[in-house]
């Protein structure tokens, strides 16, 4: 599906090896780590692990038999795709938060052939109303590679958060999903961006000088990859133990036990992150420690594309972050560190995060009112799942919304579904204008389920097995009543005015 510059805003993907563990503790609505496609909990040395597939009732299971691959990355689940429908799918896990948190969400992607194609699928991302980004596996997954994605996202006023997969114009073949990960973050984490306006999408969090493997749990209470970062002739590696207590984002202190360093007398020149970025606003912090000794400090100036980023920046054994929550980037980014005096400048970490605009939601009212219908109507329509309007292109099959101050469902389509059993109450959904429910096998009376809708201009129930009487309320001026043939009233009221 063609989407605009600002909506096709890219998060690099980050490679992790096929033998990743994740050992932090689990807690439904601080830590959940999701093992997709399975159903069973896979421990971990330490005896903490992955729990099942339990978050989510659609999709199909599949297990992968690689040789040498990690439990978490031998399941998947997958989820169908339609050609015969007008709008994309998605499929959503229902994740419980703590209203107003920060979540840390990371999505993992191994593809193991599981449809017996050659390629990866290309598909979306999609958190609450929000579009996150197109993701496609397909150069690690020929590297042997497994693919992840990382964004933080507030969890605004709900008790439950909504991670999607969806189908885009570019999917040939069921999107899928391998792992996914949901961790509170403490208050002052990333706390200069405005999360009540924007998300964040990772493009690089690097540990620089750094030749080892990631830098994860338990040095990072939040389990984040720090990736190492280095080259042959700038590491600086020490054993000085920094108290990381008083950042805001609280990095694990091990990432101050290395650094790139500057030549004596001259600029530390980084290409970072590697990757060419999108015209675009991104959050960038800045991690320094001088580690040489106790006492030493150093004074130097840190550019970021030939922009001065700060100037005459002081680093003790203490470290420090500068960080800034909305800077312009775009092609390749260099970071410049000129020295000043005393002493040659020196990087430890940074992280590079895109900003893009959070989606509005459906009101909470219609919301309740769509997930109630759906539980209601036996094999209900495919990709009801997630905001039934949000993202607008994503909007539930069969519902028509309006977007202005507020996002309200106006109109509901269900013809032609062989739906049995009674109409589910609509009263609900007060804007409702159109609502068609014809050549259906509902059952019941008609009392009910329309009370409230004093919107409603289009009401189509011929050809289902309704019985009963019809309210005279229905035979009102400016309602497009329809409801023969194919019904079984017990008694027609004459329209009004005869």
């Amino acid at each position: 599906m063609a989407r605009s510059a600002s909506l096709l805003f890219l998060v690099f993907l980050l490679s992790s090896p096929l033998y990743f563990v994740s050992v932090l503790c689990q807690s439904s609505l601080s830590r959940l780590f999701i093992d997709c496609g399975s159903t069973s909990n896979i421990p971990t040395p330490d005896g903490l692990g992955w729990i099942s597939d339990i978050y989510i009732d659609v999709g199909r299971n599949h297990n992968l038999t690689l040789p040498n691959l990690h439990p978490v990355l031998s399941t998947l689940r997958s989820f169908p795709i339609r050609s015969d429908l007008d709008s994309p799918l998605k499929f959503c896990y229902v994740l419980p938060t703590n209203p107003g948190g920060r979540y840390l969400v990371r999505t993992t992607y191994f593809y193991g052939g599981f449809d017996n194609g050659s390629a990866p699928p290309v598909f979306d991302q999609i958190v609450d109303g929000t579009f996150w980004t197109t993701v496609n596996t397909t150069a690690d997954y020929a590297a042997g590679m497994a693919s992840y994605y990382e964004g933080v996202f507030l969890a605004a006023g709900k008790k439950n958060m909504r991670v999607c997969v969806a189908a885009n114009t570019y999917t040939t073949s069921d999107p899928f999903i391998s792992a996914l990960e949901m961790i509170l973050l403490d208050d002052s984490v990333y706390n200069g961006t405005d999360f009540g306006k924007y998300a964040m999408g990772l493009i690089a969090r690097s540990s620089f000088g750094s030749a080892g493997s990631i830098i994860r749990y338990p040095d990072d209470r939040f389990d984040r990859y720090w990736q190492p970062f280095s080259d042959s002739t700038h590491a600086k590696s020490s054993t000085h133990n920094i108290t990381t207590a008083d950042f805001w984002n609280l990095p694990p202190a091990v990432v101050f036990n290395t650094a790139m360093v500057a030549d004596q007398g001259k600029p530390l020149v980084l290409l970072w992150p590697p990757n060419s970025l999108p015209d675009a606003i991104y959050y960038i912090a800045l991690y320094f420690a001088d580690t040489s000794s106790l006492q030493s400090t150093r004074t130097f100036n840190v550019f970021v594309n030939n922009y001065s980023f700060y100037s005459n920046l002081t680093v003790s054994s203490s470290g420090l972050v500068v960080f800034s929550n909305q800077w312009n980037l775009s092609g390749q980014t260099m970071v410049t560190l000129t020295p000043g005096s005393p002493g040659t400048p020196l990087i430890s970490a940074g992280e590079v995060f895109g900003l893009f605009l959070i989606g509005n939601l459906t009101v909470t009212r219609d919301v309740i009112a769509m997930e109630q219908i759906r539980e209601n109507i036996i094999s209900p329509p495919p990709g009801w799942s997630g905001d039934p309007c949000m993202p607008q292109d994503y909007s539930w099959v069969g519902v028509t919304c309006s977007y202005g101050l507020q996002i309200r469902v106006v109109s509901l389509s269900l013809a032609n579904n062989n739906f049995t059993g009674h109409i589910p109450n609509l009263s609900r959904l007060r804007n409702l204008e159109k609502l068609h429910l014809q050549d259906n096998q509902f059952t019941g009376t008609i009392t009910l389920p329309f009370a409230n809708l004093a919107k409603l201009q289009e009401l189509y129930i011929e050809n289902n097995n309704l019985t009963g009487e019809i309210p005279p309320s229905l035979f009102r001026d400016g309602l497009d009543f329809r409801y023969l043939p194919g019904n079984n009233f017990s008694s027609v009221p004459p329209p009004p005015n005869m």
